[in-house]
């Protein structure tokens, strides 16, 4: 009786054909599917990274997002170093720095809210986008609303340190000779710009970290979905 000699050759090209024939690509999901992973896959960035953020050290600690004074300010903080007014400019830093840790935690209900009114317009825009699309998708559509809430979170903690009204004193000044951007001329605004920046520079990086490894999504939807791009 004849039987067929496998070869190395016919075997590596059995091998292939059986990983085609079990590879999906995005046309290969439901409109359902698709969005469902997406969402599992970003409300699971947003709570990673509102938890990060949102402890003791999430931003002081952190050298991406740690909040340090801006431009002009920031060199005047080099100036007082140097004469022995160190203490003070981490007082004013480190208070910043917790005065955002103590905003973010408002932002998770507000994400995953973002999240539930995906449309599938939406979903396909930002499975065909950029490498980032599902984080400019939750800025955009969030944004606005977190500084809201971040707002008078922060102005709380900072109106608690003296050295707040002596930024805003100095930066209003500069603010006003045009060496300073006006939305950095109060601590509170400046802040909150910078606790939202932080955000969602750490969302962006847990959408790269599941669009490079898709077995680490949360849910088999979205292994599935990111798996397939």
């Amino acid at each position: 009786m004849f039987r067929p000699v496998l070869t190395f050759t016919s075997l590596c090209a059995g091998l292939l054909l059986s990983a085609s024939a079990l590879a999906l690509s995005l046309s290969d999901l439901s409109q359902q599917d698709a969005t469902g992973g997406l969402k599992d896959a970003l409300t699971q960035g947003a709570q990673i990274a509102v938890k990060q953020l949102g402890t003791p050290g999430g931003f002081s600690n952190n050298p991406d997002v740690r909040i340090e004074l801006p431009g002009n300010l920031g060199k005047a903080a080099k100036t007082m170093r140097k004469f022995g007014m160190g203490a003070e400019v981490d007082q004013l830093e480190a208070s910043m720095n917790k005065a955002a840790e103590a905003a973010v935690p408002q932002a998770q209900a507000l994400l995953v809210d973002a999240v539930k009114k995906m449309t599938v317009a939406d979903a396909k825009s930002i499975l065909s986008g950029g490498n980032d699309s599902a984080t400019q998708y939750l800025n955009k559509t969030s944004r606005e609303q977190i500084r809201v809430k971040f707002l008078p979170i922060v102005k709380q903690a900072t109106d608690q340190v003296g050295l707040a009204q002596q930024y805003n004193s100095f930066a209003g000044q500069a603010a006003s000779l045009g060496v300073l951007d006006s939305k950095n001329a109060n601590v509170e605004n400046y802040v909150t710009e910078q606790a939202l920046n932080g955000l969602f520079e750490m969302i962006g990086k847990q959408e790269a970290s599941i669009r490079e490894n898709p077995a680490g999504a949360a849910t088999s939807l979205a292994k599935k979905v990111f798996g397939a791009l």
